[in-house]
């Protein structure tokens, strides 16, 4: 593999797991779910801030909640399934597009997941600092009409919010800035369009987060400009993702290059001290002797010729680092011959 090349996930040690991944996931989200509800604002505050985003897309002439909740309202064909649309799929499709990604495309699952949960604590610090009233529950003055409550009895929500019946007062219903659904939405179809391989996957990539949009101010719950904040949010989480991207591997790395102590696996011995392996047989029984630059092997043995004084006709040349006789070898090809 090139130096240029990305280490696949296999080959760094870094093979995703699911019973570490889905507990992570499942905090984050549960975080950002506890911290939803203890955030709630004041009501006086939320209306304040959602008749200041009304006003100001009336000014841009970018108010397009109105003609659409009037169709959304007017035409059940259109209004059931977009708050079916609204109630349901934001708990079905990101957490599939997640174990699409683990289970297809893992070398890109992890900074894809990173991107997500960043996001989304990021837009929990919007819904504390800007507590908004949604347009449905703005007076009746205002000409929205909340499509939840209106077609209720088509699906499993209650007339309170988009919460299971029984269950509207454990929502927040002041978090509507920014838009999350769109948010969601847009890293949905970020991921299918750029891991998709076919081109109706690309092709639900791009109608899911525009489709989303239309969905969230026709059913009153969003305005324009929170689906806007909504996509900010994840421009946002992804340059922050990046970043803690690579400070986990920073980590990561650190952690690995640091000793333990007594990790040496048992069975296997150090190595040999350098003046003990200056005296070990080489080849044989030819043995370095010590103190030369170039090594020449002696013969040792108890016969005559093998003690201190033994005569330099007895000595080799070399023959052990090259894979040549030593000196009782070449004596007896010599007398051979």
């Amino acid at each position: 593999m090139s130096q240029t090349e990305a280490p696949s996930t296999a080959a760094t040690g870094d093979r995703l797991r699911w019973w570490t991944e889905l507990p992570l996931i499942v905090l984050v989200y549960a975080a950002y779910s506890a911290g939803r509800l203890m955030v709630r604002g004041d009501e006086a505050r939320a209306v304040e801030h959602g008749l200041a985003i009304l006003r100001a897309e009336k000014a841009l002439h970018l108010n397009l909640e109105h003609p659409l909740n009037r169709l959304f309202t007017a035409e059940a064909w259109i209004g059931v399934p977009a708050d079916f649309w609204y109630a349901s799929l934001h708990y079905l499709v990101t957490p599939g597009i997640l174990i699409w990604l683990f289970r297809s495309r893992a070398v890109h699952f992890r900074a894809a997941r990173t991107w997500l949960m960043a996001s989304t604590l990021i837009g929990l610090i919007g819904f504390t600092l800007v507590p908004t009233c949604p347009p449905r529950l703005l007076s009746p003055g205002h000409g929205f009409v909340d499509t939840m409550a209106q077609y209720s009895s088509w699906g499993w929500w209650g007339g309170e919010a988009s919460a299971p019946r029984g269950l509207g007062g454990m929502t927040n219903q002041y978090a509507a800035m920014p838009s999350l659904h769109v948010g969601w939405a847009m890293w949905c179809g970020v991921m299918l369009w750029r891991h998709g391989r076919t081109p109706l996957v690309r092709a639900a990539g791009v109608a899911y987060p525009l489709i989303t949009t239309f969905v969230v101010m026709g059913t009153a719950n969003h305005y324009f400009f929170d689906a806007l904040a909504g996509v900010a949010v994840m421009g946002l989480g992804f340059l922050v993702s990046r970043r803690v991207v690579r400070a986990a591997d920073l980590v990561r790395a650190r952690v690995r290059s640091t000793p333990v102590a007594g990790s040496a696996r048992p069975g296997r011995t150090s190595p040999a001290p350098a003046s003990t392996a200056a005296s070990t047989i080489v080849s044989g029984e030819c043995q370095t002797s010590a103190g030369e630059r170039i090594p020449r092997q002696r013969k040792v043995s108890a016969g005559p010729g093998g003690g201190p004084g033994a005569r330099s006709s007895d000595a080799g040349d070399g023959a052990a680092d090259w894979g040549l006789p030593c000196s009782s070898e070449a004596e007896s090809l010599g007398k051979a011959r």
